[in-house]
């Protein structure tokens, strides 16, 4: 078990190390107008999630789903578990399940974030 922990935060390190130059290189190319770094490392994330879940699967290297998926991709974006989620919901055939979970995480985290801002305002004003 200790191990594996290792493995989830020599991945998470480096994932989030990812995440900040891709958010840095993101401003230098876009601007910070509109959030880019962040819709990068989502996409990316999301899509290398997909390639490594099908790559360990057939290869037999899920045990390095603890450095890979968890740590480093999580790392890099925790969007990326989420859409694996959803998308295995939807791939079993509940579809009502996998919209609910969409709009449940994507709006309800959008809300739980405002709800933050506004309480810690609260107590800090």
């Amino acid at each position: 078990m200790l191990i594996q922990l290792a493995y989830v935060a020599l991945g998470g390190a480096l994932g989030a190390v990812l995440r900040f130059l891709t958010g840095l290189g993101a401003v230098r190319l876009f601007g910070t107008g509109f959030p880019m770094g962040v819709i990068l490392v989502n996409l990316l994330g999301s899509f290398l999630m997909g390639v490594f879940v099908v790559y360990a699967a057939k290869r037999g290297l899920m045990h390095l789903s603890p450095f890979v998926m968890v740590g480093l991709l999580g790392g890099f974006t925790t969007f990326s578990a989420f859409s694996l989620e959803a998308f295995t919901l939807f791939e079993r055939g509940q579809t009502g399940a996998a919209a609910l979970y969409v709009l449940l995480s994507v709006v309800g985290s959008i809300l739980a974030l405002m709800l933050g801002v506004w309480m810690t305002r609260g107590v800090l004003a």
